[in-house]
């Protein structure tokens, strides 16, 4: 299990919201932190900590307004870490180069490949063919709808109709070289992990995988590494104390370090 750290741009600023509560109309979410930082600051303190694989999200739509700020802020941080930090938020195979070019490690998709709510091979294949498999992300961010997980699309804002399943994994993970994946409904609240989506990626992932959503203790970050087998990787937001939170930046790092020498 390895930290994996985020950058969230949202209205041109880094923040963390609660995930479920985004909506492009208005360019409105839920606000949990706004930082007075930018991203290269970020992207900064995570090169000199020698923390690769992180993400950073774009969480306005191209039409926004504010989409020119957020998406300068993220080229910034991406120049300060080359090579680093992955990006997601409106990828296509059009502009994924452009985010290579400045320095993103890998580019995350997922509502260009699920689009209109079902899953485009042609399109994921476009991608695949545009940036490689080695350079590029699944996002597969689900929500819960009956008893079961659907991958949701558009800022998490509207649901397909593939479930995240073994199945669904197995499938997918010969076209990307990682998966991210956010449990939305806990996205943001600092109340605690979505296990069954935790248990399911550290038995079914065998290519490597972020897990993000709820995680606002130790004992959450024992359960991602037990339940994800040691090999889900995690993200923290909303409750990590660069973001307001109470988890210390510096014990995170020392605690997922040493808990990997187990």
């Amino acid at each position: 299990m390895k930290f994996r750290p985020c950058i969230d741009i949202h209205n041109g600023k880094v923040k963390q919201i609660v995930g479920g509560s985004l909506c492009d109309e208005g360019n409105m979410a839920k606000e949990n932190f706004v930082s007075g930082q930018d991203a290269a600051f970020f992207a900064d303190l995570y090169q000199r900590k020698g923390i690769k694989g992180g993400h950073i999200i774009l969480l306005n739509p191209v039409g926004s307004e504010f989409y020119a700020e957020t998406k300068r802020q993220a080229i910034a941080a991406l120049k300060t870490y080359p090579g680093g930090l992955q990006i997601g938020g409106g990828i296509t195979p059009e502009n994924a180069r452009e985010y290579l070019e400045a320095g993103a490690s890998h580019v995350i998709v997922t509502s260009y490949v699920f689009k209109d709510g079902k899953l485009h091979y042609d399109r994921l294949q476009e991608m695949v063919d545009a940036v490689s498999k080695e350079k590029l992300v699944l996002d597969l961010s689900c929500r819960k709808k009956g008893e079961d997980y659907y991958i949701v699309t558009d800022r998490w804002q509207k649901y397909t109709d593939v479930i995240l399943s073994e199945e669904t994994i197995a499938e997918l993970s010969a076209y990307c070289d990682e998966f991210l994946i956010h449990a939305v409904d806990v996205e943001g609240k600092a109340r605690g992990i979505e296990e069954q989506v935790t248990e399911l990626l550290g038995r079914a992932c065998e290519i490597p995988v972020t897990y993000a959503g709820g995680v606002h203790s130790f004992e959450d970050l024992e359960k991602v590494k037990r339940l994800g087998r040691n090999h889900v990787d995690v993200t923290i937001g909303s409750a990590l104390d660069l973001f307001g939170g109470t988890m210390e930046f510096e014990k995170v790092l020392q605690y997922i370090s040493e808990s990997c020498m187990k």
